[in-house]
């Protein structure tokens, strides 16, 4: 498995999470709170620590799995503007 597309789509796992959480009205919060709606993973994925990471690998991972069970190639666009 490429890593270079784990890390990337692991990233945009973890933006697309930050965004329905910030969204259902959650904030950064130093421990997780459920009823503050606070979690301290609501940071730049590049701020995470290794283990919080890997939470969003492991679902990169998977998904890049079932599209490979289910016969798909990723294809990177050539022009491609790092969106």
């Amino acid at each position: 498995m490429d890593k270079e597309i784990l890390e990337k789509l692991a990233e945009r796992v973890h933006i697309r999470w930050m965004e329905k959480r910030l969204g259902e009205g959650w904030t950064f919060g130093p421990q997780r709170s459920d009823d503050e709606k606070e979690h301290p993973c609501l940071v730049p994925y590049e701020e995470l620590t290794e283990i919080e990471k890997e939470y969003d690998r492991a679902t990169a991972r998977e998904t890049l799995e079932v599209l490979d069970e289910l016969g798909y190639d990723l294809v990177k666009r050539i022009d491609d503007k790092n969106r």
